[in-house]
């Protein structure tokens, strides 16, 4: 418990420290370094660890295909309730102002978000279980790669009209469920492994669904060879990142 705890604070933290310092003047143009991050953690981190722990792999492409869909109509059903709740009020909205008030690829990324952090979890649990050290160690690396992807969260947050305080407030929420799931990994860790393969691939679908269904439309709006150099670039940053923190992980 006092490493997952310590451990989604201590990212969380770090994560909010460089975003809000670095970043939140240009969010608009760091959601390329959040796609990068997003697309990298679930394609060439997540997926390839759930596919090579020996699940059924028809089981786990079902379960990117409901996580895909699940995220699908979650966002329809944010889209709708925000449309009634302004059906009728009188009000003239601009552009775009559906988007940023309704901020559901927030909502979306908090739940992918909590699931992995979920999984997290369950991974500290089975290596302090078998080997205290290995615990310890296991925690530090997924400190590492944590921090690079909860930046991409912070940003998406931002983006999505979330004011400073409580970005960090519901990312640490979300953070807290590693200590959720390492207690369920601890008390029944032969069942709870199998898993593991199956929450990782859930909550892929959602960074997945995020990247290319919200993200990276708004991104396309901007076609100017001036913004698109630099968004390309981004994204290559967030994918490097990815890379060089989660070695050997």
């Amino acid at each position: 418990m006092l490493a997952t705890t310590i451990g989604g604070v201590l990212s969380i933290s770090a994560a909010a420290v460089f975003s809000f310092a670095l970043l939140s003047k240009m969010v608009e143009r760091m959601v390329s370094l959040s796609v990068g991050i997003m697309l990298s953690t679930s394609l060439l981190h997540a997926l390839p660890e759930a596919f090579e722990s020996g699940a059924d792999v028809r089981s786990l492409f079902a379960t990117l295909l409901g996580g895909l869909l699940a995220f699908f109509m979650l966002e329809k059903f944010a889209i709708l309730r925000h449309s009634h709740h302004h059906e009728g009020d009188g009000h003239h909205h601009a552009h775009g102002h559906d988007k940023r008030e309704a901020g559901k690829a927030g909502w979306m990324i908090l739940v992918g978000d909590g699931m992995h952090n979920f999984t997290d979890g369950i991974l500290i649990a089975a290596a302090f279980l078998a080997n205290p050290e290995l615990g310890i160690v296991t925690g530090l690396a997924i400190i590492a790669h944590e921090i690079p992807q909860e930046i991409g969260d912070f940003i998406v947050l931002l983006n999505a009209g979330f004011s400073r305080t409580r970005a960090y407030l519901f990312n640490l929420l979300c953070s807290l469920m590693a200590v959720a799931g390492g207690l369920l990994g601890y008390f029944t860790l032969d069942r709870a492994s199998g898993l593991i393969p199956y929450v990782l691939v859930f909550a892929s679908s959602g960074f997945l669904y995020i990247a290319v269904s919200d993200l990276m439309p708004q991104m396309q709006r901007r076609a100017t060879v001036r913004e698109s150099v630099p968004q390309v670039l981004l994204i290559g940053v967030g994918v490097l990142m990815v890379l060089f923190l989660t070695r050997g992980h």
